[in-house]
């Protein structure tokens, strides 16, 4: 069965407080991106034991072989959340060993959420391939402990999360008739080094109320990245990046997540539309690419999609 895991960014990320647990409490809309890995899974070759040949021998262990391909991966793949997810549904059903191969195009360390979404595309995956009978509501609760991400990626919509990122609800945003700009330079920021120099607050404005009344226009100080503040600091090189594709046109431009991928909203060109320039030029993909190709430094990566999710 072969699936095609999503990325993620976040419009307004919010740090609101630090858990006992030593979690974070957060508010944020999740918003689904057309930038996709491929997550292939299939059943191993059966093999022979005496008196007979049986997919799954009740002695062997449950097993995932993980092959990669396409953007590199650190670490053991062995170690990969991917198997993690594959070892978390074996622990209450009896899976037989597969073989995934995974072709990864969402940037790494980015903060676009990829190693989660390409976990949870196993959860559902293993699923439905096996006719294990998870709901929705199961499909997340078991999400969440593979990463506080995860449970969006079970939705794949739009939407507004609380607490560590595991109560979701819908987000209204309308997003049709926009590109979206990703720029991914050669940065990887840690999740608990971003974590580490935060300093919790509450927002004076919901990131889910923004995106559903405000035109994107007026969205740069009322969606605030909380890990911009302690992120940019020590990569000054990142808020280069936001302020540059603020100047090349962007309505609204951000960090995603924790980092270090940096996207820009700009107004998608139609026939009908003017001729404008500055904030509210408008662009084919093709000019954007042109565009940015031109401005961005050639260390870093470029990906241009429909925003409309």
């Amino acid at each position: 069965m072969k699936t095609h895991p999503i990325a993620k960014i976040n419009l307004g990320l919010s740090i609101i407080s630090k858990r006992p647990d030593g979690y974070h409490n957060l508010e944020t809309v999740f918003y689904p991106v057309r930038l996709c890995d491929t997550l292939e899974v299939k059943p191993q070759e059966e093999r022979c034991v005496e008196g007979g040949t049986q997919a799954c021998h009740a002695a062997d262990p449950p097993r995932c072989q993980l092959l990669l391909s396409g953007a590199s991966v650190e670490g053991d793949p062995q170690k990969n959340l991917v198997v993690r997810a594959y070892d978390l549904l074996a622990e209450e059903f009896r899976l037989p060993p597969i073989t995934a191969s995974l072709h990864k195009r969402i940037p790494v360390q980015a903060g676009m959420g990829g190693g989660s979404s390409d976990a949870t595309a196993m959860l559902v995956t293993l699923n439905e391939m096996f006719r294990l009978g998870l709901t929705q509501q199961q499909l997340i609760e078991r999400a969440t402990r593979l990463g506080a991400d995860c449970p969006f990626f079970v939705i794949g919509k739009p939407t507004y999360a609380e607490g560590i990122g595991e109560r979701l609800m819908p987000a209204e945003v309308n997003l049709k008739g926009w590109l979206l700009a990703i720029v991914k330079p050669p940065i990887a920021i840690s999740t608990k080094e971003a974590f580490s120099h935060v300093a919790p607050s509450t927002p004076m404005t919901n990131c889910r109320q923004v995106v559903k009344y405000a035109p994107v226009e007026n969205w740069p100080g009322l969606l605030v990245n909380d890990f911009e503040y302690s992120v940019f600091p020590l990569y000054p090189q990142l808020e280069r990046l936001r302020d540059l594709l603020y100047q090349q046109g962007a309505a609204y431009a951000a960090m995603s997540g924790s980092g270090s991928a940096l996207f820009g909203l700009f107004r998608e060109k139609t026939d009908r539309a003017p001729e404008t320039s500055g904030a509210s030029a408008t662009f084919s993909q093709e000019q954007l690419r042109e565009r940015l190709h031109s401005a961005i430094p050639t260390d870093c990566q470029l990906f241009i999609v429909s925003a409309e999710s």
